[in-house]
């Protein structure tokens, strides 16, 4: 069988039959079937799903910290000293290359308070500055997490774990897929007396991977190590689904 994958451009309806005839009548009262123009007959679409699990290899840490002061300069500057802590925690301590490290979000802004009499005012301002770190290490991901807590990192956001080589699981899960789909068709095919032809399209439409740990776990995870000298942040990789949805086109007989 022959197989060819293209994005997904065009949104086709799983399990639909296209015959490709309209019924016209006529004065005299008889009717008459035409091909409508450009309409492929006997054809049948499914949706084929396919999914492995694997051991994550890489993940990705959202890191920050935020500070607030009376004047923006203020709140920046304190922040800036701790983002500074952490950044040389995560190059001279945990010899993190620079390429695994990025600002992920940054800004300074005012904190309002509302009243009847004066409205709006100015109560404080907000800066907030996080990084996206890159760990390949998963044994340690509670260690760093704990030592950034340790350094001024107040703000954990997502641990988002994923394989780094996609491609390497691509040929598996395309041939479930694949496999799913055929068995879907066969189906279709027997249910409405008709036999299964070849192949005449394949779409990919929806891929997925990655598992990720949300802001509030993280940060609930961090603070509970924080809050118990004994203890530190225990994070579970386990394992992630990559997956793939493939519309497959097969001529009916």
């Amino acid at each position: 069988m022959k197989r060819w994958v293209k994005q997904l451009g065009s949104i086709m309806i799983a399990g639909a039959l296209l015959t490709g005839t309209a019924a016209v009548t006529g004065f005299g009262g008889t009717s008459k079937a035409y091909a409508a123009e450009g309409v492929q007959q006997n054809l049948i679409t499914v949706l084929g799903k396919g999914e492995i699990s694997v051991k994550p290899d890489i993940v990705y840490l959202s890191i920050g910290a935020e500070s607030y002061a009376a004047t923006a300069k203020s709140a920046q500057k304190s922040n800036a000293q701790k983002i500074e802590k952490v950044m040389k925690l995560l190059k001279d301590t945990w010899k993190i290359n620079d390429k695994d490290i990025k600002t992920e979000q940054f800004y300074v802004q005012p904190n309002y308070t509302y009243d009847d009499k004066e409205g709006r005012k100015v109560q404080n301002y907000a800066a907030y500055h996080s990084l996206e770190v890159t760990l390949r290490d998963l044994s340690k991901v509670g260690d760093l997490l704990d030592a950034a807590a340790e350094e001024g990192a107040n703000s954990i956001g997502n641990a988002r774990f994923s394989v780094e080589n996609r491609d390497a699981f691509e040929e598996q899960v395309i041939d479930k897929a694949i496999a799913n789909a055929d068995l879907k068709a066969k189906a279709i095919a027997k249910a409405s007396k008709r036999q299964l032809g070849v192949v005449v399209s394949v779409v990919e439409g929806a891929v997925g991977t990655d598992r990720i740990y949300g802001l509030n776990e993280m940060a609930a995870k961090v603070e509970s190590s924080m809050a118990n000298d004994a203890g530190s942040t225990s994070v579970k990789p386990g394992e992630i689904k990559i997956s793939t949805q493939l519309y497959v086109q097969y001529e009916l007989k």
